[in-house]
């Protein structure tokens, strides 16, 4: 049975698979249920839409033989919808597309429901946020790129707090606001506070200084729920 995004805690916490350690993969994986996870972040990149390559369907459906996390796989590729049935039957719970490459989000959006799939649109920092508004009806989710998608361990863009703050208003309750770039337990409020409630974060969970997850877990939620207030 397919997870929904609408399950999810009011904070939550998503560790994104891009910097784990993908020799142990599976083990990669447990540590971060363990730690407290709420759901797992798949960045699929295809060397054109961004300047890097990582994981296809087969390694989708290899994560879902280990884990009942919720799959929230984001598609930084140019033609989404040669795969989004792929990764969809890959076991993908929420599919994330890009403003960038989508001309119609709500015949995309409306794909990805009938493979049972949550969907969700994005955009990186200076994308076509009249296209995510147009998604919006549409959409299970926004995510806000607080960097330029391709790789990890960038650093936390503030620019974009306006654009979380403009797009929260557009959401309904039920709807969630994702953010991910930069997020440790440092700048996590500041997106919290702007009106972000899912927060992608691989860098500081996974390459945690002391290489305690469950610790940096813990920091980032507190810090996110003192800022918000929730």
């Amino acid at each position: 049975m397919k997870r929904s995004v609408h399950q999810l805690p009011r904070l939550a916490i998503a560790p994104s698979l891009l910097a784990s350690d993908f020799a142990h993969l599976a083990d990669e994986i447990h540590r971060a249920e363990d730690a407290g996870a709420d759901l797992l972040h798949v960045d699929v990149m295809d060397g054109h839409l961004v300047p890097n390559i990582t994981i296809g369907p087969v390694v989708v459906e290899s994560v879902r033989a280990v884990t009942d996390l919720l799959l929230d796989v984001h598609l930084m590729i140019s033609e989404p919808e040669r795969y989004i049935q792929a990764f969809a039957e890959a076991g993908a719970d929420n599919l994330t597309v890009h403003a960038e490459v989508v001309e119609d989000p709500e015949a995309m959006a409306g794909r990805i429901h009938e493979l049972g799939c949550t969907a969700g649109i994005t955009m990186n920092p200076d994308g076509p946020l009249d296209r995510v508004r147009r998604a919006v009806a549409h959409v299970d989710m926004v995510l806000l790129m607080t960097i330029y998608a391709g790789f990890g361990g960038q650093k936390f863009m503030p620019e974009v707090l306006p654009t979380i703050r403009t797009v929260r208003e557009w959401l309904t309750a039920g709807q969630r606001l994702e953010v991910d770039g930069g997020i440790y337990a440092d700048t996590i409020g500041n997106a919290a506070q702007a009106g972000a409630d899912t927060f992608v974060a691989g860098t500081a969970v996974f390459r945690a200084p002391d290489g305690n997850a469950a610790r940096a877990i813990g920091d980032l939620r507190q810090a996110a729920a003192g800022a918000s207030g929730r």
